[in-house]
């Protein structure tokens, strides 16, 4: 008996793919709510290992989905409560286009509400789920939270992301879980470690808002990402206040609420004044703090490993300490100075901190307070000084947590010329990249600048390996011919002590280099000589970047001196 011949395109990739377009008929939807859809279930568009087979033989690029990613979608209720929506819209422009003002105000009043509970439930089973993949969900919150009404961003949402982010910033402060800070060009980097999770979110610069044109930002794709955030960023809240033995929603002790200000407050200077006095006010607590400091490790999971024992003792350490860095300190803030991050930080480590209350509210202390250890300013001078406290540059404070001590505070007086801020967030054990020397001297101070010259020969050595080589050759073939003709000769004479070359390691070392490179396949040739042509690359812009210091070194070197002899 003959078998049937499969039919073609009905069977691997072909079957397991299907266009867009293919997806919206079999689920019934317009392509605005299939992709409100993906979006809140979290699925994406797949590539596949042949284009051709998965299109079924057809021509150009198509946006392809899993067969089983659109299945899972058939049965999601969210599709009811969108056709709910299209039928609520219908309703509502018919009823106002007859001027039938009786059934539209009874369909407003019952309007189809979505709800996504179900949803962060689903795609994260645990509360450590939730908190692998805050960082998009914080960085887009607290950018939503600066914007005002737009067209598809309603001001409900934006005042929502307002509330939750500063629940989230007082647990945060609360539960002492900030470990890095760094300032760029973005805005804030901040990272935190919550249940052994690491945490990193942006927080925008507080600038005037500038309206984007259409072409540049969706802002209705965003608008739909924030909607779902917002409901797992509340869980989160919910989770990490209880943990803390905390109220949710969090209660101050100042007289205004951040409810009550954002019904009364329309300016946003205002609001950004309360924001940041509510953060200056600790929050009432159910009963004593749970929260243990004392770090305890277990010894059991790491017995074959001594050395990891005690470096994960002395980084519990260092986090304890980290924890009280500005513990008895108290620090005033000038007008100039960006109150809100530096407030965040204060406070995040156990410090003090006020500002003038005649400028913004929430003050808890004086600027004639004698007790002030450190004024922070951001001006060359100023006419009135105490002489039992320091005036810092606000960075002294950034550099003191990513350093994890309170560093020395000549570098940071006002009128000074300010030290580099240094990224925390780079492994300073990388690989074919330039590090200033103020790095390299943060990481290890013994360090010395004596390696300019090695950094030199690195792009010489690379170009002259061959050279090199070659003239070896030649040394051995001498010496061969050498020992044939001594063998002729049926004389005996004294031994001699054996003395290594020094080159000949070296030698070797590249023979057995080029051995390997002629055991690469052809097809891998390509990839190997991209990669060895930009590791020269990195290596030559390297030693640019530190000629470039070198010889900025030395011009400053020059200027000091001509100062000093015009002193004299």
């Amino acid at each position: 008996m003959v078998a049937k011949r499969k039919k073609k395109y009905s069977t691997g990739e072909a079957a397991q793919f299907m266009t867009r377009k293919a997806a919206l008929k079999k689920l019934q939807l317009s392509l605005n709510d299939f992709r409100h859809l993906c979006i809140l279930k979290g699925i994406y568009p797949r590539e596949p290992r042949n284009r051709k087979r998965a299109q079924k033989g057809q021509t150009g690029i198509k946006t392809l989905y899993h067969v089983k990613d659109i299945q899972f979608l058939l049965h999601e209720p969210i599709i009811w409560k969108l056709r709910d929506y299209k039928i609520f819209n219908k309703k509502v422009g018919r009823a106002r286009a007859i001027r039938d003002f009786e059934n539209l105000h009874k369909y407003l009043n019952n309007h189809p509400t979505l709800k996504l509970d179900h949803i962060v439930k689903e795609r994260y089973p645990t509360f450590l789920d939730a908190l692998r993949d805050l960082d998009d969900c914080l960085t887009l919150c607290f950018l939503f939270s600066t914007f005002p009404s737009l067209a598809h961003v309603p001001r409900d949402q934006s005042a929502l992301c307002q509330r939750l982010t500063m629940e989230f910033l007082h647990a945060i402060i609360e539960a002492k879980a900030l470990r890095k800070v760094f300032i760029s060009i973005k805005g804030y980097y901040y990272q935190a470690e919550i249940k052994g999770e690491t945490i990193t979110w942006i927080v925008p610069h507080h600038f005037s808002f500038e309206p984007q044109q259409k072409s540049e930002v969706d802002f209705k794709i965003m608008s739909i990402f924030v909607e779902f955030y917002t409901i797992l960023l509340g869980f989160v809240n919910y989770r990490l206040y209880h943990s803390l033995n905390l109220h949710y929603p969090p209660k101050f002790s100042s007289q205004s609420t951040i409810d009550d200000v954002e019904k009364n407050i329309v300016d946003e200077e205002a609001f950004v004044s309360e924001r940041v006095s509510a953060l200056n006010y600790p929050i009432l607590k159910v009963t004593t703090d749970l929260i243990q400091d004392d770090v305890t490790i277990d010894n059991f999971a790491l017995d074959e490993d001594p050395n990891k024992v005690e470096e994960a003792k002395k980084e519990a350490e260092k986090v304890k300490k980290l924890k009280t860095l500005f513990k008895g300190l108290k620090f005033f803030l000038n007008r100039e100075v960006p109150r809100e991050p530096l407030v965040f930080l204060i406070r995040c480590f156990g410090g003090e901190v006020s500002w003038d209350k005649v400028l913004f509210i929430g003050s808890t202390f004086d600027e004639n307070d004698e007790t002030i250890t450190h004024q922070i300013i951001d001006r060359p001078s100023m006419p009135k000084q105490y002489i039992s406290r320091y005036y810092i540059q606000p960075q002294w404070v950034f550099d003191s947590i990513n350093a994890r001590e309170l560093l020395p505070v000549e570098k940071y007086f006002m009128g000074e010329v300010l030290p580099p801020h240094l990224s925390p967030f780079i492994d300073p054990e990388r690989d074919q990249q330039y590090i200033p020397p103020e790095e390299r001297a943060l990481y290890d101070p013994s360090v010395l600048e004596d390696q300019y010259k090695k950094d030199e020969n690195i792009i010489q050595e690379m170009t002259n390996a061959e050279e090199e080589s070659n003239q070896e050759s030649n040394v051995e073939e001498e010496k061969i011919r050498e020992k044939e003709t001594n063998k002729s000769k049926l004389s005996v004479s004294t031994g001699e002590v054996y003395k290594e070359v020094p080159w000949e390691k070296s030698r070797q070392e590249r023979q057995e280099y080029k051995l390997r490179e002629k055991m690469i396949k052809k097809k891998h040739k390509k990839l190997y000589n991209s990669m060895m042509e930009g590791r020269k690359e990195r290596a030559k812009a390297i030693w640019l970047l530190r000629k470039k210091r070198r010889l900025h070194d030395e011009k400053k070197a020059t200027e000091k001196v001509g100062k000093s002899r015009k002193q004299e």
